[in-house]
Parts: structure tokens; C-alpha cells; sequence
């Protein structure tokens, strides 16, 4: 058989030759379906097709040029979550995220959106990833928040009016910080000698919205006797963009953030949010093409630790007090998923006397927040978080702890749906901050913890 006949029996792929998905990947699923009980859209639909074995199916299908790259393509990979709880499920080690990423930046670079669709993304990706967009832009909201306008627009269920997708940013709404402006000193000094220096990741929303996750968890560092850098240089990380497909951007970012830390002269980079950490981790994938940074990137990556992961190779040295408190511990999942850390904050936890910790049944399911996913597909989301909200109920806890911001606004916003205004949640590092500082439970529950600890309903 001569080669052109070869060639004509072999149609080309359909995506094109800038890192499309990897064969090797494609070839590693085996279908054997250990991945649906674990995928939150085969959970909710039972379809096939919004499973990653589906989904993984019409890449190969896409990358043999079996298949186009059509509306029903990105139907089924924007209904992905991207939770990778399909990689912790699977058997054969698929590295899903090799997938699902390149085939989005596929789409995004050669299936043009509808008019709408791409303002809509474009808003989301031109704010959160600046914060001082964000803190423009949170004036006003405070003034919503503060003034009474969003108790009446609530009670009055105006929200109802609005699209879909501008109802649920409201939802999501955290309360607006008073200090919105303020920013951290850029190095923090132990009370003892030094044992470790560590920069830390401030993010983009974590930055403006929840400012007191940062303070927690620049203390609880300090206390463990570590200098910590925040470098006021930092940008966003780009995980927002690489989970949705745009690729160059994130990689751009990625740049920055590794020249950023670079300057610093760190030893570790400390991270509290799990999106962020999940792809800080992957620049080294991300830049491998890249001979002026590949190597720098696979080095920062490697430098690069989850908060929980941190503390639990350092020797405690700061004293815990107890915290009379029983917390349902939620698994963000690109904290227990993408990362492969699920068992660090539990025992970072269980060191917290009198801290009772349960486990919220279904805990690889994710709860619906995902990066953007809740703000560009809102009733999945919303089907999810319910969902996630009936199983944090049944474990009759006081309040809920996780590792992820957009986890914890996803949680109160199902929990508020209840009518359940003022159960709290809190970031992990926070219980440990109020440990550390001997803060009583009574104090933590009602917000009088020397800073806006609580991370619970949006007050009315």
C-alpha cells in the first residue's frame, strides 16, 4: 500500500497542531466506567456523553478526524466542571486535565461564540483576574450591600427577573470587605528566629473579597516561625483561563508570576486558595514548549504548596487551644482531585482540641462552584450545590471548613436557599488561625475574631 494511499485512509485531526490532546493520553482511557459515579454531570444527567469516558471519546473521535469540532463538541466539554474527580476514580491513571484543557483551547481558538456568550465571558475574564478592577468595582456593591437595596431587592424577589447568569453573580455575592483598599505589608516577620522564608500567593478575588483568609493565614505562618514575602508585583495566576481554554493568556500570566517569585528568593510558595495551586503546579506542563522558561517553570512548580500541605511537613511549634466546635470539612476539588491532597487538612484539623471533624457523605462530588462554572452555568451549579447542602445538613455540624473560597461563597449561597442565613463557613487556615490565638468558639461563630472571619451568608 503506497503511502498516499495511507494518508487518504487517515483524515486529518480536527484540532489544530498548536497542542492538541495528546494521543498518549486519549489511549490510556481503557472505558471501563469507573469515572460516571464519580462525574458530577453523569451523576445529574446519567448521558454518556457528559461523562470524561464520553467525553474522552470525542476527543479521540475529534483528534482522528472523525469528528468536527461543532456545537455539540463544546456542548459537552463546557459542560464539564473540570473537578478531576474522574482522575482519583480511574484505575488506569488518565490524566484527564491533559485532555479536557488543550481540547477547551482547541474550541476557544477555533469554534467562534455567539455575540452574547462571548461578552459575557469576556466581562468575567477582563474583572476577576485584576484586582484593582475588582475593588473598583466593589465600591458600588458595598453601597448594595450596606444601604439595604439588596434586602429589598431580595424580599421582594426582583433577583427573579434578572438573566440567569447575572442572578446567580448576585447569589455568589461575598460581603464587601470595609478595609476594601487596604493592602498587607510585603514581608512578615516571626516573633522567633526564622525557620523557613516563604512567599505567599495573595490571589485576584481572594485578595479583595476575602482579605481575612490572607491575614489568617500570614499569621498562622508567622507562628510556625516563617517569613513570609508577599510580593505586591504578583498578577493573577491564570487559572481561570487555563481551565476555560485560554491558553496563551495563561501562560503569559504564568510568566509574570514566576519572574515575581523568582526576585523574592523564596524557599516555598505557600498557596490557600486550590484552583490557584492546582494550576501554579501545572506551569511547568504549561510552559514546555517554551525553552526560555520551561526549565524555570518546572522549578517554580515544584516549589509550590498547598497551605495544608505546607504545615504538615513543618513541625508544629505554636500552641493550639480548643475550639469546642463539630465542622463538616468540605474537599475542594482541585485541592483532593488535581492535587492528590485530601488528608493534610484533616490532620491538620484533628490537632485542634475539642474540634470535632465530619466527613459530609459524597465528598468527591464536587459542589458545583468550579472556577466560573457556577456564574456560566447556573442551574447545574445550582442542582449541585443543593445537593452538596443536603449532605453538609445531615452531618448535624455547627459550621463548614474548606480549602477554597469559590467552594465556601458556593456553599453559603445553597445554604441560604435553606433559609439557613447564618450557619458559617471558613477557610481550613482560619480555625487554625483561631486556635493558635486562643479565640473562643462563641467568638468564631459570631464574627468577633479580630477580623471578618466569616465566610457565611451575605447578611440581608
Amino acid at each position: 500500500m503506497s503511502p498516499a494511499t495511507t494518508s487518504q485512509q487517515q483524515p486529518p485531526s480536527s484540532f489544530d497542531a498548536h497542542h492538541p490532546p495528546e494521543k498518549k493520553y486519549i489511549n490510556d482511557c481503557v472505558h471501563c466506567g469507573f469515572c460516571l459515579p464519580a462525574c458530577p454531570t453523569y451523576v445529574l444527567w446519567g448521558e454518556e456523553m457528559d461523562s470524561p469516558r464520553g467525553r474522552i471519546y470525542m476527543i479521540k473521535k475529534a483528534a482522528e478526524g472523525q469528528a468536527p469540532l461543532d456545537e455539540r463538541f463544546r456542548l459537552h466539554m463546557d459542560n464539564c466542571l473540570g473537578c478531576m474527580a474522574c482522575m482519583t476514580a480511574c484505575p488506569s491513571g488518565v490524566r484527564y486535565d491533559r485532555l479536557i484543557e488543550p481540547a477547551r483551547a482547541q474550541i476557544e481558538r477555533n469554534l467562534p461564540r455567539s455575540l452574547g456568550e462571548s461578552l459575557f465571558r469576556r466581562l468575567l475574564f477582563a474583572t476577576f483576574p485584576y484586582p484593582s478592577r475588582l475593588r473598583l468595582l466593589a465600591l458600588p456593591l458595598r453601597v448594595y450591600q450596606r444601604s439595604g437595596i439588596r434586602s429589598l431587592v431580595r424580599s421582594i424577589g426582583m433577583t427573579r427577573l434578572l438573566p440567569k447568569r447575572l442572578a446567580a453573580m448576585e447569589d455568589l455575592l461575598p460581603d464587601v470587605p470595609a478595609r476594601l483598599f487596604e493592602r498587607p505589608h510585603s514581608t512578615i516577620q516571626p516573633r522567633t528566629t526564622p525557620r523557613r522564608r516563604v512567599g505567599m500567593l495573595s490571589g485576584c478575588v481572594q485578595q479583595v473579597f476575602f482579605s481575612h483568609v490572607n491575614s489568617a493565614t500570614m499569621r498562622v505562618l508567622a507562628a510556625e516561625g516563617c517569613e513570609v514575602i508577599i510580593p505586591r508585583e504578583q498578577s493573577c495566576c491564570g487559572a481561570l483561563m487555563l481551565h476555560s481554554g485560554m491558553e496563551a493568556e495563561a501562560a503569559s500570566l504564568a510568566r509574570k508570576m514566576i519572574a515575581v517569585f523568582e526576585t523574592a528568593k523564596v524557599d516555598t510558595i505557600v498557596i490557600n486558595s486550590a484552583g490557584c495551586g492546582s494550576t501554579m503546579k501545572e506551569y511547568g506542563h504549561l510552559l514546555r514548549d517554551d525553552p526560555a522558561w520551561a526549565e524555570r517553570a518546572a522549578a517554580f512548580s515544584a516549589r509550590c504548596k498547598d497551605i495544608s500541605e505546607f504545615l504538615c511537613e513543618l513541625p508544629a511549634q505554636a500552641p493550639r487551644h480548643p475550639l469546642k466546635l463539630r465542622v463538616a470539612y468540605h474537599d475542594a476539588c482541585h485541592l483532593q482531585h488535581a492535587q492528590g491532597v485530601r488528608e493534610q487538612p484533616r490532620r491538620l484539623l484533628a490537632g485542634i482540641p475539642s474540634l470535632e471533624v465530619a466527613e459530609i457523605p459524597e465528598a468527591s462530588l464536587c459542589c458545583g462552584s468550579a472556577g466560573v462554572f457556577n456564574l456560566l452555568q447556573p442551574e447545574t451549579a445550582s442542582q449541585l450545590g443543593s445537593r452538596k447542602v443536603d449532605n453538609l445538613l445531615s452531618t448535624g455540624a455547627h459550621a463548614v471548613a474548606s480549602a477554597n473560597p469559590g467552594c465556601l461563597l458556593q456553599l453559603a449561597s445553597g445554604l441560604r436557599r435553606r433559609g439557613l442565613k447564618t450557619m458559617p463557613a471558613f477557610h481550613m487556615v482560619e480555625l487554625l488561625d483561631a486556635s493558635m490565638r486562643g479565640l473562643a468558639s462563641e467568638a468564631l461563630l459570631n464574627g468577633k475574631s479580630g477580623g471578618q472571619s466569616r465566610i457565611a451568608h451575605p447578611r440581608e
